[in-house]
């Protein structure tokens, strides 16, 4: 007995993996490591903070601004304009409304530059602010 045309589709039919469910689950892992990451958030410069023995670590600091020495403020790895703080600092709250606002000054920068960016930050909505020091 000759095997039809017919019978052969049908056995190849039956012996196809359907790949559906495992693509599903490798969806959901992916949605959940996403949503679960921390992300490590930069402000753009490295700046040489100064020294505090009562130092407390901030665990959920989401708005990080850096001054730098000669008084350049940065925010998410970008120079800004002092009179941008506030604008900026507006657009990360409404991002994230629960992020607090960390300031990473350089022992050698300008307290009166570090007084603007606090002023802006607070007009902007952020109450939570801190200055980062080393332990």
């Amino acid at each position: 007995m000759r095997a039809s045309p017919l019978n052969k589709v049908m056995e190849e039919e039956e012996t196809a993996i359907d790949m559906t469910p495992m693509l599903d689950v490798v969806f959901i892992m992916l949605i959940f490591f996403i949503v679960t990451a921390s992300f490590v958030k930069e402000s753009g410069i490295d700046v040489n903070r100064p020294d505090a023995p009562t130092a407390v670590k901030k665990d959920r600091a989401n708005i990080l601004i850096a001054i730098s020495d000669t008084g350049e403020v940065w925010i998410d790895k970008r120079r800004v304009d002092i009179r941008a703080v506030q604008a900026n600092v507006e657009r990360l709250k409404a991002e994230n409304p629960q992020g607090s606002v960390v300031i990473q000054a350089d022992k050698a920068a300008d307290v009166d530059t570090l007084i603007k960016v606090m002023d802006a930050s607070r007009a902007a909505g952020a109450y939570d602010v801190s200055i980062a020091a080393n332990d």
